[in-house]
């Protein structure tokens, strides 16, 4: 018999006001100039330029002529536009040069489906198939599936032959290989791209469609013989064709468009000590209108008996409190900023100093979290897309985080040295007789010290985009 119980939990809920602040956090200074000026547009209450106490005092424009309610009330959906909300601070040149965040491999695909002279009814089922490919640019979800999709969802009668056919379209587009079934489909369709008459990627194109079975576990020598290979230098051109397609095309940045590295913060060296400054060239100062805060003292003292009034009292009240907070949330942020690159500053003091890779220290969110006393999240979303400025280059904030690797000494490394080591360890290994990992594990203890398990430097290895020893072996 079942029985019913009541349980009463206390669950963390994020404010309106908190949930905007975490999302400042994350834009990057050079997109905080758009940020505020969607503000500035959404928001009348909301003006750029310093408070200051005497400004608007000989104004004798009254709250009413400054500002037509009524109008405002019948937009407030769709927001106010200032006309006057170019920015004085906000270098011009910077505006120019900023990098607009990349389309989504979907959003890339959906603008290529749209150029095709397809029906409606082709094109709904083009996007379909584009919404079943995954973020690594495979579709993996059967066709016959995707019919029975179309059919339960959207209404529409299809085939698979019908599908397959646009599918093969899809297949046509940027990024090469995309949208395969598999790893084999996804190499001819990038091999079918290129140069369709060079004897090379006819060669590739050959070992992939009849030889992929021997290829992937390099059995170079039935490769020859069921092609009838007597050029071995031939061969190991076409290898090396294959081996520079991409695997994943879907997670390929170069699928996209590129987003150049804009500094958040500069550290600088001033007599032996070290400066952090945070970017904010772009983000003007910002008050309450005046007049915002006259008109609600008048409509207060009129709204006792007039309802219309009542509200206008309420939109501009509504529209204050919001000018208020976002000024007080910018501030908020820069400090927040400040304190993270501060803390990570004082963590990796030596790196700083020397900008020696060695000099890195293991350093994970939780160090800095306790450090400037937030929640690790809160540092997640902080250090997710920012980077900073030396005097020797500009480095992503993630790159300060790796986790310890202990040695023989029971001295603490950072994993980055760890895998810069492997780098250097398969850099230089035998072609023909790569070392596996069990032989990375001894050479990372004889030579360095490093007490590292054979699942660690797979896992490293795989960070590295670096294949196992079979895949690395050369004719």
């Amino acid at each position: 018999m079942q029985k019913l119980s009541l349980r009463q939990t206390l669950t963390p809920k994020l404010s309106p006001q908190q949930i905007q602040f975490t999302k400042l956090l994350q834009v990057r200074s050079d997109d905080m100039g758009t940020r505020i000026e969607e503000e500035l547009e959404l928001n009348p209450a909301l003006e750029e330029g310093k408070d200051k106490e005497s400004e608007d005092e000989d104004s004798e424009s009254t709250p009413e002529e400054e500002v037509n309610i009524e109008t405002y009330l019948r937009n407030d959906d769709t927001g106010y536009k200032l006309q006057n909300s170019s920015y004085k601070s906000y270098d011009k040149q910077e505006r120019e040069t900023r990098i607009t965040i990349p389309h989504s491999l979907n959003e890339q695909l959906l603008d290529q489906l749209s150029f095709l002279e397809l029906t409606e009814h082709q094109q709904k089922i083009g996007q379909q198939i584009i919404g079943s490919i995954e973020s690594d640019g495979y579709i993996r979800r059967n066709l016959h599936a995707i019919v029975d999709d179309l059919a339960f969802t959207q209404y529409i009668e299809t085939s698979v032959e019908e599908v397959e056919k646009i599918l093969k379209k899809i297949q046509s587009f940027d990024p090469p290989g995309i949208g395969a079934r598999n790893l084999q489909e996804c190499l001819l369709l990038q091999l079918k791209k290129k140069e369709k008459h060079s004897e090379i990627n006819q060669l590739a194109i050959s070992i992939i469609d009849k030889c992929f079975d021997e290829f992937t576990k390099k059995h170079y020598d039935k490769i020859t013989r069921k092609l009838g290979i007597t050029n071995q230098k031939f061969l190991k051109e076409a290898l090396n064709v294959i081996t520079k397609l991409d695997p994943k095309p879907g997670s390929s940045d170069e699928s996209r468009s590129s987003q150049v590295l804009y500094p958040d913060f500069v550290v600088t060296k001033q007599h032996g000590h070290l400066e952090v400054l945070l970017r904010s060239s772009n983000v003007p100062e910002l008050r309450v209108r005046k007049n915002y805060t006259k008109m609600l003292e008048t409509y207060q003292k009129r709204s006792k008996k007039n309802k219309k009034l009542k509200e206008a009292a309420s939109f501009v009240r509504q529209k204050l409190e919001a000018a208020k907070w976002f000024i007080n949330a910018i501030k908020q942020r820069q400090q927040t900023l400040l304190s993270t690159m501060e803390a990570i500053l004082k963590f990796q003091h030596d790196f700083f100093i020397e900008e020696e890779e060695s000099k890195l220290k293991p350093m994970i969110l939780k160090d800095i979290a306790e450090e400037i006393g937030m929640d690790i999240s809160t540092v997640s979303r902080i250090v997710s897309n920012k980077a900073v400025q030396t005097d020797f280059s500009i480095y992503p904030l993630k790159f300060f985080f790796s986790e310890a690797v202990s040695t023989t000494s029971g001295e603490d490394i950072s994993n980055r040295e760890v895998k810069k080591t492997i780098i250097e360890i398969i850099k230089n290994e035998n072609r023909h007789k790569p070392y596996s990992d069990e032989k990375i594990v001894s050479i990372l203890k004889e030579k360095k010290g490093y007490n590292i398990a054979r699942r660690t430097v797979a896992k490293y290895r795989e960070q590295l985009s670096i294949p196992v020893a079979r895949l690395r072996k050369e004719v």
